[in-house]
C-alpha cells in the first residue's frame, strides 16, 4: 500500500523521506546504523506503506526502537519487544511546590518499601490486589499458567533498566507523579517464547530474512492467535501494574502533603494492535512509540535529571498517529559505563532527591547516555502539542 500525502502535508511535516518505505522525523540527528536497521524492516514484503521513524530512534533487537511499523497480515514479535506493554503513567495532583516539605528525603524509604525495584524483584508476599487482578484476567495460556507465582509476586513492582518513578513540578509549580514500567518477568518470558516460535517457523519454511529477529507470524494461524492472546494479556498486566504502583506512590506522597488527584494518563509504548489507516485495517506496531491520535494524551519522559512532557496528539496520518516515547539512548549501557562515573551522575542530578547510594550501579542511566529530549520534542512538533513541561525534584530508579 502506497500513500500519497500530498505536497501541502509534506511541507508542514518535520519528517524526511529516506526512501519510499521509510519516513524519519529528526533524521539528521540519527546514527547511520539506526537508519539502516529501520530500512531492513521496511523491506519486509508485508509492510503496509512505509515505516515511520520517530526522532528518539536508536538501534534495537531486530526492529528499531522508536519505530512505527504498519503491517498487513503478519506481526513481528521482536518488534513489540520483550517488555510487552511497557509504558508511562502520570498523575497531576492539586498540590503545589509551596506545599511540599523542604526535603523530600522522607519519601524515599516509603517508596522503596512499597514499590520494590530491581532485576527480578517482587513483593515476597503476594498482595490481595494481585490475586484480584489475576482472578479478573486469568493467565491466557498453559505456559503462562505455569508462571502464576511470578505473575503474583511481581505485580506492583518497578523492574530495572530505565524504569523509574519521579515527582515533578510543571511550569505552574503543580506537583505531578510520573512512572515508567512494563509487564515485568511474565511479559519477557511470553515474548521470548513467541519470538522463538517465529524464528523456528522461518527456518522450517526457509523464509529469507535480513535479520533473524525480524521473524514474523502470519495472521489466521494458530501461532499468530496465540501471540496476540498472550501479548494483549501482557499489555493489560503492564497497565494494571503501573496503576497499582501509582496508587502506592500517591499513598506515600500524601503522608507528606495532602492533595487531590486531578487526572491520570496511562499509555503503552511497546505494543501492536489493529487500526484503520488509509481506508483499510492494518496492524500497527509501536516499538518505543506512543499513540498520538488527535487529542490523545501522552507522557514523554526525558532521562535522569532532564525534563519530561505531557502532550496531546495531533493525529498526524503520516506517522500513523504516533510520536516518540522518550529521549532514546545515544550510548549503549557499556559505553556509558566506560565514559562516565558515579561522580558525573551525582553532578548531573544536582539537588534532586534520588538513589544516590546506588550511584555506581546507575551510571549507565546518566543523561549524557540519552539523546537531548528538547531536540526530540522540536523534531516532532507536527506530531504532538506540548501541554505541560515537567522538571524532576525526586527520582527513584529500578
Amino acid at each position: 500500500m502506497t500513500t500519497d500525502y500530498g505536497r501541502s502535508t509534506i511541507r508542514h511535516m518535520t519528517a524526511e523521506r529516506v526512501d519510499d518505505k521509510l519516513l524519519a522525523w529528526g533524521a539528521n540527528h540519527m546514527e547511520t546504523g539506526t537508519i539502516e536497521q529501520a530500512a531492513r524492516s521496511a523491506r519486509l514484503p508485508f509492510i503496509a506503506g512505509h515505516i515511520a521513524l520517530m526522532p528518539d530512534a536508536h538501534v534495537g533487537i531486530g526492529a528499531t526502537v522508536g519505530s512505527v511499523i504498519p503491517t498487513n497480515g503478519a506481526v513481528i514479535p521482536a518488534a513489540v519487544g520483550v517488555d510487552i506493554g511497557c509504558g508511562m503513567i502520570a498523575v497531576e495532583t492539586s498540590a503545589t511546590a509551596s506545599q511540599l516539605p523542604d526535603d523530600l528525603g522522607a519519601l524515599m524509604p516509603l517508596i522503596e518499601q512499597r514499590i520494590p525495584a530491581g532485576v527480578g524483584q517482587g513483593h515476597g508476599g503476594r498482595s490481595d490486589q494481585a490475586h484480584a487482578w489475576l482472578a479478573q484476567f486469568p493467565a491466557p495460556s498453559e505456559f503462562a499458567q505455569g508462571k502464576e507465582a511470578k505473575i503474583l509476586d511481581q505485580f506492583g513492582t518497578l523492574g530495572s533498566g530505565n524504569h523509574f518513578l519521579e515527582v515533578c513540578l510543571d511550569e505552574r509549580d503543580r506537583v505531578w507523579v510520573v512512572l515508567h514500567s512494563g509487564s515485568r518477568g511474565i511479559g519477557n518470558v511470553l515474548a521470548q517464547r513467541h519470538i522463538d516460535t517465529a524464528k523456528k517457523l522461518a527456518k522450517k519454511w526457509f523464509i529469507p530474512l535480513e535479520d533473524p529477529d525480524l521473524a514474523y507470524l502470519v495472521q489466521d494461524t494458530d501461532e499468530f492467535s496465540a501471540y496476540i492472546r498472550d501479548m494483549t494479556w501482557s499489555q493489560e498486566y503492564a497497565l494494571a501494574n503501573r496503576e497499582r504502583m501509582m496508587d502506592e506512590a500517591l499513598r506515600s506522597l500524601t503522608e507528606l502533603v495532602p492533595f487531590a488527584e486531578e487526572r491520570r494518563v496511562n499509555c503503552h509504548h511497546n505494543f501492536t494492535r489493529m487500526e484503520h489507516h488509509a481506508g483499510r485495517n492494518i496492524w500497527v506496531t509501536r516499538k518505543g512509540a506512543i499513540y498520538a491520535g488527535h487529542g490523545a494524551e501522552g507522557v514523554i519522559p526525558g532521562s535522569m535529571g532532564t525534563r519530561s512532557y505531557i502532550v496531546k496528539g495531533k493525529g498526524n496520518v503520516a506517522s500513523f498517529n504516533s510520536c516518540a516515547h522518550g529521549a532514546g539512548r545515544r550510548l549503549s549501557r557499556t559505553q556509558a559505563r566506560k565514559e562516565f562515573t558515579a561522580e558525573d551522575l551525582a553532578e548531573r542530578m544536582g539537588d534532586r532527591v534520588w538513589n544516590a547510594d546506588r550511584a555506581k550501579s546507575l551510571v549507565d542511566e546518566i543523561p549524557d547516555a540519552y539523546k537531548n529530549i528538547d531536540k526530540v520534542m522540536a523534531a516532532q512538533s507536527d506530531l504532538v502539542e506540548i501541554e505541560h513541561t515537567l522538571r524532576q525534584i525526586f527520582n527513584y530508579k529500578g
